[in-house]
């Protein structure tokens, strides 16, 4: 019988600037470590030398991985383990990316020094049709930056006044629970459904900034009940949890849009609330709207997922089982 064995294939890459060499190998190098998970090839550095050796196609994505993000050091960007993972899956799905488009795209410089940037294809596009479109759907599962970045566009539009306010809505939906239940006046009872939004601002300005902000009426964060009647000018309007609008709700939301603003709706069709006899209305925004020249639709996935690595795992297994479900009810 005869036996066949795979080629290996060797690159060897050589850099001029060994203290780069050793942020892009990392501690005890532990950057090559993670990227030898990541694919089946062997990673080596000496001197000032790194060699990658395997199967063709992955010895070819890892080099082109290690020489793209030592380009982007060179323009003064530290590495960390998370940007070895997010550069890995983006040229997964396009080799030929160049990375420096998204790790050198500052969105936003956040109060705890924090540089906010891109960190998947998906996340870029978003970005660049929140900066060029005024109103933007994305639509994806938990974890994909979806209101972190709008929210990160929203304050930076702000503060550089090409807005005056920043209005951030979300429905109240019982997810399985009671509000009646909840201790509290409306206000109190409502307060845990914007809680996240809440969050996400004051990761972006300090909490100090961020009330003052809001008690100049810059910043409101409201349940999406509280914008009937409305006409929002000069606003950056952000809707999140937008699986959990009616189709009344969500009319009546894109129809507050004024002057001089930008509406950015997010949610994951994967997890509507509602009841059963009642239809998404960001499920029937996309039906309706998407052949719509200035409005544009994202779609993200499990690849863009920033959070743990196991949500990755676990938004797919759970899109396994949706679609086994699918099926079974189609047959």
């Amino acid at each position: 019988m005869k036996h066949t064995t795979k080629k290996i294939f060797v690159e060897k890459l050589s850099f001029t600037n060994h203290d780069l060499l050793k942020n892009l190998c990392g501690e005890n190098d532990k950057h090559l470590k993670l990227i030898e998970k990541l694919e089946p090839v062997a990673v080596k550095a000496w001197g000032n030398h790194i060699s990658v050796s395997g199967p063709e196609k992955n010895t070819q994505k890892i080099s082109t991985l290690l020489q793209q993000l030592y380009s982007i050091m060179d323009k003064g960007w530290h590495i960390h383990s998370s940007d070895i993972d997010y550069a890995h899956r983006i040229l997964s799905e396009d080799i030929t990316f160049e990375l420096s488009r998204i790790f050198l795209d500052t969105v936003f410089i956040s109060s705890k020094k924090r540089i906010i940037t891109p960190k998947s294809i998906a996340q870029r596009l978003y970005i660049e049709h929140m900066r060029n479109y005024d109103m933007v759907f994305a639509i994806g599962p938990a974890g994909t930056g979806k209101t972190y970045l709008a929210m990160a566009m929203a304050v930076s539009c702000l503060l550089e006044k090409k807005v005056q306010r920043i209005i951030l809505a979300r429905p109240a939906v019982e997810a399985g629970e009671k509000l009646g239940f909840l201790p509290g006046d409306l206000a109190e009872k409502v307060n845990p459904y914007l809680r996240p939004l809440y969050d996400a601002l004051y990761d972006m300005v300090d909490m100090e900034r961020a009330t003052a902000l809001i008690g100049k009426g810059l910043i409101e964060v409201a349940p999406l009940a509280f914008m009937r009647g409305r006409t929002l000018n000069d606003s950056f309007v952000i809707l999140d949890e937008a699986q959990n609008t009616t189709s009344e709700q969500m009319k009546m939301f894109l129809t507050r849009l004024g002057y001089g603003s930008k509406a950015v709706i997010t949610g994951d069709i994967t997890q509507v609330d509602l009841p059963q006899e009642k239809k998404s209305g960001l499920i029937e925004a996309e039906n309706i709207l998407r052949k719509i020249d200035h409005i544009r639709f994202v779609h993200f996935s499990e690849i863009d997922v920033v959070r743990h690595p196991l949500v990755q795992d676990i938004i797919k297994a759970y899109g396994t089982l949706d679609k086994a479900k699918r099926n079974n009810h189609n047959g």
